[in-house]
């Protein structure tokens, strides 16, 4: 697990909340507790990594055709 911190200046917490915000999201905290919130049959835990996969590759995909 890598750290997440934040610095606040001049005591500007609203600003300093939205960055760790931001911050979870990009890591993909959030999506990983609500995975881990409940069970997953493992039916569903496969179909959940292989749309992940697709996913990842549609962007690798497009990112390569960025390049051409």
């Amino acid at each position: 697990m890598k750290e997440i911190a934040v610095k606040v200046y001049d005591n500007d917490v609203e600003k300093a909340m939205r960055i760790l915000k931001k911050k979870i999201q990009n890591d993909g905290l959030f999506k990983r507790l609500k995975v881990k919130k409940s069970y997953e049959k493992p039916s569903e835990f496969r179909r959940r990594k292989q749309r992940e996969a697709l996913r990842r590759e549609r962007i690798a995909a497009a990112r390569r055709g960025y390049r051409r």
